[in-house]
């Protein structure tokens, strides 16, 4: 994954490969809640322990909005979209609808621009991009927006 993203940054795309702050690594986003209470945390745990569980990156995708997203589509096998589920009932208040499971977009972003969507030209993504790429889920963490911190959960 950090190999993409400096292979984009040499090719002069937008990656996150220049988002210099401690906390920015590869992830997958399951859920996003206004906290993290401490009473969720044993059920969370739980949940959780699951892990690893198998990765399977196919394909980009791109998002459009206030800011474009270059990203590598993540296949939601039946565990992850389990695990997705889960956690999204445990942690419902104040959350996106966008990851109601319905409405979810498994992914790892690869850059973010406000240039629009022409930031990476199809032909010159790197060819990692254009074959399956298969590993595991090894790690869950809790991101706190207002303080900028990463919890790690299991």
């Amino acid at each position: 994954m950090r190999r993409v993203w400096g292979r984009l940054a040499e090719m002069g795309m937008p990656s996150l490969a220049g988002h210099a702050h401690a906390t920015n690594r590869p992830h997958l986003t399951l859920t996003t809640a206004s906290e993290l209470p401490w009473d969720a945390r044993p059920a969370l745990t739980e949940t959780l322990s699951v892990l690893p569980l198998p990765l399977r990156l196919e394909g980009t995708l791109r998002f459009e909005g206030r800011t474009s997203v270059l990203a590598w589509r993540v296949v939601a096998d039946p565990g992850l979209a389990a695990l997705q589920r889960r956690v999204r009932e445990l942690l419902p208040g104040g959350g996106n609808p966008l990851f109601e499971p319905a409405s979810w977009v498994p992914h790892l972003s690869l850059g973010r621009t406000r240039s629009g969507p022409g930031s990476w030209p199809a032909a010159l993504l790197p060819a990692e991009l254009s074959a399956p790429w298969e590993g595991r889920f090894t790690a869950a963490r809790s991101y706190d927006t207002g303080s900028r911190t990463v919890e790690r959960l299991v």
